[in-house]
């Protein structure tokens, strides 16, 4: 068996997660947090909990190797977020520096989990510069797409160049509009989610013109997200594998949309784990092994 950690759409092998029970540990907490964090409500603790084994299922029942991030008093809830503290790379994993004040110590705590089990590391961004997982994408295997945000800085994308192009990556950036400005969570990733070699789910009113005609130009055929789905998380779609796409059930027209495509397409309620934080399913994971 052939892996990568070159891509966003290939079958995953292997993938980490932190289930709400870790990451949210109470409804205490979850009242505490919330509203500091910028949630759109509070969550209910026990409906997450249930929301997240249906959620956690999908990846049991695609035969994934699941790894966990364990519990951590020190973190807050937005750690159930986890693909934003690290980038996957097939020379080590790399290390993000949050832009985000309230998630400064979780990149820390995902390095111990990674050395705990013997995965390399690349290397880590380190202040001035910030960056972040959901500012961050493979469009193939030479080619990694990052985000210019208010949560992945110039210093960030400095610094992961500096670690990837001698590896003979190439990293393009898209210069990301100010949408809502610097509290609230925009990435890359909120515009972009591929789910094949030539097919990915965009919302093009807020996509940099650049940016988006440089996915046509290397062949991409774009699946629409309509502005009424944009913040139902309707362009926040995990590849299982090839054109099997997870997302937050209430998105019709781009379930739609994706199936026309020749996609193959489940949901889940994610109405306390991704609706009220806004993190859908790719943040909610940090896919590491994807199989060729």
């Amino acid at each position: 068996m052939r892996i990568t950690h070159h891509s966003e759409y290939l079958k995953i092998g292997s993938i980490f997660i932190k289930p709400a029970k870790n990451a949210f540990r109470s409804q205490e907490l979850l009242n505490d947090q919330w509203s500091v964090l910028n949630y759109l409500a509070c969550p209910n603790y026990n409906d997450a909990l249930k929301e997240y084994a249906t959620f956690e299922e999908f990846f049991k029942n695609d035969e994934v190797s699941l790894k966990y991030f364990p519990n951590d008093d020190d973190l807050s809830i937005d750690s159930i977020y986890c693909r934003d503290a690290s980038i996957a790379t097939d020379f080590g994993m790399i290390i993000c520096n949050m832009g985000k004040a309230g998630r400064a110590l979780e990149p820390q705590a995902q390095h111990k989990t990674f050395l705990s089990q013997g995965i390399d590391i690349l290397g880590e961004i380190e202040f001035p510069g910030t960056l972040e997982g959901g500012d961050v994408a493979w469009l193939d295997k030479q080619t990694l797409a990052v985000g210019h945000t208010y949560r992945s800085n110039e210093e960030g994308i400095r610094q992961l160049k500096a670690l990837l192009e001698p590896q003979g990556i190439e990293v393009i950036v898209a210069e990301m509009p100010h949408y809502k400005g610097t509290s609230n969570v925009f990435h890359l990733m909120s515009v972009l989610s591929p789910v094949d070699k030539d097919l990915a789910v965009v919302y093009s009113p807020l996509m940099p013109i650049k940016f988006r005609n440089d996915l046509i130009n290397r062949g991409f055929e774009l699946v629409e997200v309509p502005d009424e789905e944009f913040e139902s998380m309707g362009c926040n779609v995990l590849a299982l594998s090839p054109r099997k796409c997870l997302m937050v059930q209430g998105n019709p027209i781009t379930e739609m949309r994706l199936i026309e495509a020749g996609c193959e397409v489940l949901t889940y309620r994610g109405k306390e784990i991704s609706v009220k934080g806004g993190g859908g399913p790719t943040c909610l994971t940090r896919p590491i092994q994807r199989i060729l």
